[in-house]
């Protein structure tokens, strides 16, 4: 069995389970699905995914229309693990879950949709439309878990290291990117969730820091400190300690010897 139909959830919650999976994708209004335990708000962006035999309430208000897609969990695609789809679609019903849909899988949805409502006793569209849909959940949610992989690998600790290890030249984010094997848009983004900052912020703060303790602990000229710590001149980094530290190299160095002579 695999079909998808247009249908409206009760107002008052209603209890049931059933013998085969369940994708239930929200339309419009708003719609949700609870469980032991969990519980989707599904809205007009989200799709949930119930597993058979799993027991839940289901409600939206008067306004809500969802689409939703039954599944024989005893299909070979689900239950044989020889299958060439076996791997791709039997995942998805391990436990339910919820997946919030991006832009062009929304408007496959509502096409979906209005064409089962323009054609409801053509079960071979209906068929064709849920195996479609049914892919497009998968791609993303495969998607999605080699994001979160590819986010808990990410070692912040060895970008600081290759930062530090090439303060006295250009760093670009590409490279850093490369290092941790991730697009610059999602380096940047995982970057900055897990430091606060953005890349760009960070390599101006170690070249800084580095600056700073070289003209504390040597009496290398500003000119050596400059190209040592990767600013393109003696003003530069002077114009980067007045910006970030609010102090200049002249006045950072006399308040440090100051402090000494106390």
């Amino acid at each position: 069995m695999l079909n998808a139909k247009v249908v409206k959830l009760p107002e008052n919650a209603h209890q049931h389970e059933h013998e085969h999976h369940q994708v239930v994708i929200g339309l419009q209004g708003h719609s949700g699905l609870a469980g032991d335990g969990w519980g989707v708000d599904l809205g007009t962006r989200r799709a949930c995914l119930v597993p058979t035999a799993t027991r839940h309430d289901f409600f939206g208000n008067d306004a809500n229309h969802v689409l939703v897609i039954d599944l024989d969990a005893r299909a070979p695609a689900l239950s044989n693990p020889l299958h060439s789809e076996y791997d791709r679609l039997a995942p998805l019903f391990d436990r339910p879950l919820h997946l919030d849909m991006d832009e062009r899988l929304q408007c496959l949805i509502h096409l979906c949709a209005s064409e089962l409502n323009q054609a409801p006793d053509n079960l071979s569209l209906h068929n064709h439309f849920a195996a479609g849909i049914m892919h497009c959940l998968s791609s993303r949610l495969v998607g999605d878990q080699a994001s979160r992989k590819k986010r808990h690998c990410f070692n912040v600790e060895t970008i600081r290291h290759y930062v530090r290890k090439n303060l006295h030249r250009k760093i670009t984010i590409r490279e850093l990117a490369a290092e941790s094997c991730l697009s610059v848009s999602r380096f940047h983004e995982i970057f900055r969730e897990m430091t606060g900052i953005s890349p760009h912020q960070y390599i101006i703060q170690a070249r800084l820091e580095r600056a700073t303790d070289l003209m504390v602990q040597s009496r290398s000229s500003l000119a050596d400190i400059s190209f040592r710590t990767g600013f393109s001149s003696q003003g530069a980094l002077t114009n980067a300690m007045k910006k970030h530290r609010g102090v200049t190299p002249s006045a950072l160095r006399k308040r440090d010897s100051q402090s000494v002579m106390v």
